[in-house]
């Protein structure tokens, strides 16, 4: 008599992100539908991450329940990461939300979008999921390098013009430093740690980077 084994249950975390003008009822909305997805399904959910009140140009640093998220998929304290659709993962571009995509998949986490089944990786093979991150992953590079590009192009036609950037007390190598990895797609809490500089003070010279994309 053989022993037929149950499927292993699913852990589905959630993660939604409610900005201040969003409506009450439709980020409830948006929570129940992936609630009753996750019922609906067999699945089970092992906790909600809802960052309040952020935008979704802010990177972890500034949303405590997306690097909690991050960490614990991390840990592998869950399979799939529902969210309604992308852009409540991240709105900070290709290069930001391709990371994000990117690091649950190496950590073997597969991403649900309510709203997108194209860019669901739970129905997809390990080979199809590491093709689709790849593809946005290329298309992340060729972003990253054209905003740096122009960043830097920009940032000389400002500079010729008599145009001060940075805070005071920044040389013109740091300063330099800051506008690269920016261009990379790094936050400012990243830049600031790997150049040993309070965030904050990156913070207020990234405005920089985006006058001088606008001279363009």
């Amino acid at each position: 008599m053989s022993i037929t084994s149950k499927p292993a249950i699913v852990r589905v975390a959630i993660y939604s992100r409610i900005s201040t003008r969003d409506h009450g009822q439709d980020a409830e909305n948006q929570l129940a539908a992936l609630r009753a997805w996750a019922a609906a399904a067999g699945h089970q959910i092992v906790h909600e991450y809802i960052d309040e009140g952020v935008s979704g140009s802010a990177g972890a640093a500034q949303r405590p329940q997306l690097a909690a998220m991050l960490l614990a998929a991390h840990q592998r304290q869950f399979d799939v990461l529902a969210c309604w659709a992308l852009d409540r993962l991240s709105r900070e571009g290709m290069v930001a939300t391709v990371g994000y995509l990117d690091a649950l998949n190496r950590a073997g986490v597969g991403f649900h979008s309510h709203t997108e089944p194209a860019l669901c990786t739970t129905n997809k093979d390990e080979f199809s999921r590491g093709l689709m991150v790849a593809i946005m992953s290329a298309l992340a590079k060729a972003e990253r390098t054209r905003i740096s590009e122009r960043t830097i192009a920009g940032l000389d036609r400002v500079r010729a013009k008599g145009v001060r950037l940075g805070r005071p007390g920044l040389d013109d190598a740091t300063r330099a430093r800051i506008v690269a990895l920016a261009g990379e797609g790094l936050s400012s809490y990243a830049i600031g740690k790997r150049l040993r500089l309070d965030p904050k003070s990156v913070q207020k010279y990234r405005p920089a980077a985006a006058l001088a994309e606008a001279a363009d």
